[in-house]
């Protein structure tokens, strides 16, 4: 559970990261698809721990 909320923490400061940097108007465009892969994996990553925390139910 501790570990889903860190994962989630970074996810958000991923995606302020990510909106700083393209309001900025950074030019670095490696940079800023680092993080959002880095983000994507986060996200693919905190959807398989919600999976294993909600049986499932057949209906």
């Amino acid at each position: 559970m501790r570990r889903l909320e860190l994962l989630r923490i970074e996810h958000r400061d991923l995606d302020s990261a990510i909106a700083a940097l393209v309001d900025a108007g950074s030019s670095d465009q490696m940079q800023i698809a680092r993080l959002k892969k880095r983000k994507l994996r986060l996200k693919d990553e905190i959807s398989a721990l919600e999976d294993e925390l909600v049986p499932d139910i057949i209906a």
